[in-house]
């Protein structure tokens, strides 16, 4: 079954059964939120959509963005990645990762309470 492991100190912490995520968090300075939804195609993870709820220090929606209900939406022209590296810190706020209409911090999903980096890739349910 394809699916995403997330990786931490180079185990696998957990497999999400899905082929579709999205991860958002809050800007460390300017308390933004950004939103990201990612599709698992062929080994790698494709990101399809980008949201911000406003501007800041490096929070400039894409060039092709359009605002609606108070959000920039854009569709990103990032080439497919085979993993994303995430650091989950006490210093800001956690990412949030949505999968199948439930969301939980990266924390919660990968099991990790402290300073780790979270390794998102694409995995069957064997990896």
């Amino acid at each position: 079954m394809a699916g995403v492991c997330l990786v931490v100190a180079g185990a696998v912490a957990a497999f999400l059964p899905t082929t579709e995520f999205t991860l958002s968090w809050r800007h460390s300075v300017e308390k933004i939120q950004w939103e990201e939804r990612y599709l698992v195609e062929a080994d790698q993870l494709t990101l399809v959509d980008a949201s911000i709820a406003g501007m800041g220090a490096g929070m400039e929606p894409g060039l092709d963005a359009q605002l609606d209900a108070g959000r920039w939406h854009w569709r990103p022209s990032t080439p497919p990645l085979p993993e994303l590296r995430l650091a989950v810190s006490r210093y800001s706020d956690d990412y949030e990762i949505c999968l199948n209409g439930r969301c939980d911090t990266l924390a919660t999903r990968a099991g990790t309470a402290g300073d780790a980096e979270v390794i998102v890739r694409p995995c069957n349910g064997r990896r």
